[in-house]
């Protein structure tokens, strides 16, 4: 059965340098009306846990969210799904650091309409779940997930010691292979529903 997994798939090879007819294709059959492009897997995952928390299916609404391997893919990503390419509409989510790669990028392809607005975390997509969700509940749920023992390990380090509760917690979620990706879809299940980050919030608002 054809679901938005191979389209995501047949994009990802597209932009590694393979052919883009099976994009094509696949866009064409599912169909695919909008691409919102994320610097990573944990972003993916807070997404896909704040669409199913309002009770959406985007994959059925022919919305793909996808994972770009690194924001500086923006321009190729947005060329390829964009005007000079498939033509899709286009959003997506990003730290401040990176707003200037998608500005560029979204230059390059030819987005210029409000309609292909993106969204600028002010740190990062880790930062904006912490700072809604407060120090002291992250932590709960750190326990919660089995983490305490590494989490009390990390802030044992002496380099943690002239950081925040917040500083802390969001490097410590960066400390292990998978740990954000996880907690991107605990942290986000987690939020009250009047606790969304703006730039989360707005994103899914706008697709």
């Amino acid at each position: 059965m054809t679901d938005m997994a191979a389209f995501r798939g047949a994009v990802t090879d597209w932009a590694a340098g393979g052919p883009g007819e099976p994009a094509r294709r696949l866009a064409a059959l599912l169909p695919v009306r909008t691409v919102v492009l994320l610097e990573g897997p944990s972003d993916v995952a807070a997404v896909d846990a704040l669409a199913a928390a309002r009770g959406r299916d985007l994959a059925a609404e022919g919305i793909c969210v996808l994972s770009m391997g690194g924001a500086m893919n923006i321009a190729r990503y947005a060329g390829l799904l964009g005007p000079p390419g498939l033509g899709l509409r286009l959003t997506g989510l990003c730290d401040e650091r990176e707003r200037e790669y998608y500005a560029r990028g979204w230059t390059r392809a030819g987005l210029t309409e409000p309609a292909h607005d993106f969204f600028v975390c002010a740190a990062d997509l880790e930062d904006e779940l912490i700072r809604a969700l407060g120090p002291d509940r992250v932590t709960e749920l750190v326990r919660a997930e089995g983490d305490h023992r590494s989490l009390s390990t990390f802030l044992r380090q002496p380099e943690q010691r002239a950081r925040t509760p917040r500083q802390q917690l969001r490097r410590f979620l960066g400390t292990k292979k998978g740990r954000k990706i996880h907690y991107g879809r605990v942290l986000t299940e987690a939020l009250p529903p009047d606790a969304v980050p703006e730039p989360l919030e707005a994103l899914l608002a706008a697709v």
